[in-house]
C-alpha cells in the first residue's frame, strides 16, 4: 500500500497512506506493507492495536512510521518500521508492548524510534531500535514513566538510548544501550531497578551508562553494567543491592573482571568503546558484604555466553590485576571516579 507524494487539497482529513479517525486494528496472519510518502505511513486519530500473528511493514514513511493520538498496543506479531521520524508515536497516551517482535529504524536528525506522550511499558517481545539521526535522536522516549518489565530490549542511538521524563522503571527483561553521543540511560526523575540484565554504554565525560540527575537512583535487583565518562551514583538509603563505581582508562573490546577472594567470578565482560577516563557502574546479587575482590583487565574467556559483552557464563582465565576492593557499604568506588546525581556513595 503506497500514497501518493503529495495530496489533492480538500477538507478531507487524511494524515497519512492509511488512516482511520477511529480505532486501527490489525487483526489475522496475513502481512500489509505500507509506505507514506507525504505524511504518516500508518495513523490513528483513536487508538492502534495489533494482535499475535499479524506482519506489518512500513517500508518508509514521509513522516511518522506508525502514529497515534489515544495509545499504541501491540500484543504480538512483528513489527518492522523505517521512517524519517518518528518511528512509533503516541501524541497523547501510552505506548505498551506485550508481546511480539518490533524492529524500528528512523533517519531524521530529531528523530524517536518509539515516542509516547504519556507511559511507555514493555512487559515482553523483542525489541530493536536504531535512531541515527543528529542530536536529540533517541532510541525510546517517555514523556511520563518509562517501564521495562521483560522482554529483550536492544537500543542504539545518536543521542539518548532510553530517555524519561518522570522516571524509569526495570524490573526485569534483557537490555541493551548504545549511544554514540549521550547517555545509555537517561531518567529525568528517579531511577528504579530491581530486576533484569543490563548493559548500557554512554559516551565519554559528562555522558553516562546510568543518568538520573540528581534525582534517587534505587537498586534492588538485576544485573547492571553501566559505561561512560561518569555515572549517576546509586542512593545508598534505599537501594539493598551493592554496587561498584570505577574509575580508570578502558580499551575497546578488553575484558574487565571481578573476582573474589574466595576465586568467584563475579563479573567479566568486555568494554564496549575506548576510553582515555572512563566511570564503570557494576551491581549484581554476587556483591557480598564484607568480602573482598579483586579487578582486573585482560584475560581469556572459553565456552562463554554473553549479552552484548556481558558474560553471564564461561571460564575465565585472569589478566593484568588493576585494583583490590572491600564491599564494605552498599556503594563502593574504587579508582578516579566521576560520579553525578543519586545517593552518598561508600568510600574504598
Amino acid at each position: 500500500m503506497t500514497d501518493s507524494s503529495s495530496y489533492p487539497t480538500s477538507t478531507e482529513d487524511q494524515k497519512g497512506c492509511l488512516f482511520s479517525e477511529g480505532q486501527l486494528i490489525f487483526s489475522g496472519s496475513g502481512s500489509l506493507t505500507v509506505s507514506g510518502k507525504y505524511k504518516h505511513a500508518v495513523c490513528s486519530d483513536d487508538y492502534i492495536l495489533i494482535r499475535p500473528g499479524v506482519q506489518l511493514t512500513v517500508a518508509a514513511a514521509a513522516t511518522d512510521g506508525i502514529h497515534t493520538n489515544e495509545a499504541i498496543l501491540i500484543d504480538g506479531g512483528t513489527v518492522q518500521v523505517t521512517s524519517t521520524d518518528e518511528g512509533i508515536n503516541c501524541d497523547e497516551g501510552a505506548v505498551v508492548i506485550n508481546e511480539g517482535t518490533v524492529t524500528v529504524t528512523t533517519k531524521a536528525a530529531s528523530a524517536k524510534g518509539i515516542k509516547g506522550y504519556g507511559n511507555v511499558t514493555i512487559n515482553g517481545g523483542t525489541i530493536n531500535v536504531t535512531a541515527k539521526g543528529g542530536d536529540s535522536s533517541e532510541g525510546i522516549e517517555s514523556k511520563s514513566v518509562l517501564t521495562i518489565n521483560g522482554g529483550t530490549v536492544e537500543v542504539t542511538a545518536y543521542d539518548d538510548c532510553i530517555n524519561a521524563a518522570s522516571g524509569i522503571v526495570i524490573t526485569g527483561g534483557s537490555v541493551y544501550c548504545y549511544s554514540s553521543n549521550n547517555d545509555g540511560i537517561d531518567s529525568n526523575g528517579p531511577l528504579t531497578i530491581s530486576g533484569g540484565l543490563i548493559v548500557s554504554s554512554g559516551t565519554t565525560s559528562p555522558e553516562e551508562g546510568f543518568d538520573c540527575d540528581q534525582n534517587t537512583f534505587k537498586i534492588t535487583g538485576g544485573t547492571l553494567i553501566g559505561f561512560g565518562g561518569a555515572t549517576s551514583t546509586p542512593t545508598s538509603s534505599v537501594s539493598t543491592q551493592r554496587s561498584l563505581i570505577y574509575g580508570g582508562s578502558g580499551t575497546s573490546n578488553q575484558y574487565f573482571s571481578v573476582v573474589s577472594s574466595t576465586g568467584e567470578t563475579v563479573l567479566v565482560c568486555k568494554i564496549p568503546r575506548t576510553y582515555s577516563q572512563m566511570t564503570l557502574l557494576f551491581s549484581s546479587p554476587s556483591l557480598t558484604a564484607g568480602t573482598s575482590y579483586t579487578i582486573y583487565s585482560g584475560g581469556t574467556v572459553s565456552n562463554g555466553t554473553d549479552f552484548h559483552g556481558l558474560y553471564t557464563e564461561g571460564t575465565y582465565t585472569t589478566g593484568t590485576q588493576l585494583s583490590t576492593f572491600t564491599s564494605s557499604s552498599v556503594v563502593t568506588q574504587v579508582g578516579n571516579v566521576s560520579t553525578g546525581g543519586g545517593g552518598q556513595p561508600g568510600w574504598r
